[in-house]
């Protein structure tokens, strides 16, 4: 069985429930799982200029998430993954998760970026 991964269209209803959910009171305080949702998502598609452009907007979107452990989270896996850096990226979950248990949906998609950056690694250590 064949799932059909679309990772774009995931973001954009999580930008867009981000959005909606900033200008009422009761929903403002879920924005920063929203954009963290997206965020994984841009992380997914494996383009580390995508999530860095993705988190200058969501600071403008919301110019409290920069100072959020979920904005922290994106970018330093951002991070470890423009430098190839698994133990880096592993390192800076594992930081995360032992504050802010994760649940198994983002464990998922985080062990998809993780496999792929490790297959990327692999790739460059092979000479032949």
């Amino acid at each position: 069985m064949c799932i059909l991964i679309r990772y774009p269209k995931a973001i954009e209803i999580y930008e867009d429930i981000a959005r909606q959910s900033l200008n009422n009171t009761l929903l403002k305080y879920g924005v920063k799982g929203h954009l963290l949702n997206a965020g994984l998502c841009h992380l997914c598609k494996g383009d580390v200029v995508s999530i860095t452009n993705a988190l200058d907007k969501y600071r403008d979107l919301d110019p409290t998430f920069a100072g959020t452990r979920e904005y922290r989270l994106l970018s330093d896996l951002a991070a470890a993954i423009d430098e190839q850096d698994v133990g880096k990226f592993t390192e800076v979950v594992k930081e995360f998760d032992s504050m802010t248990p994760l649940d198994a949906w983002k464990t998922t998609l985080l062990l998809r970026v993780k496999e792929k950056l490790k297959a990327q690694d692999d790739d460059d250590d092979d000479l032949t």
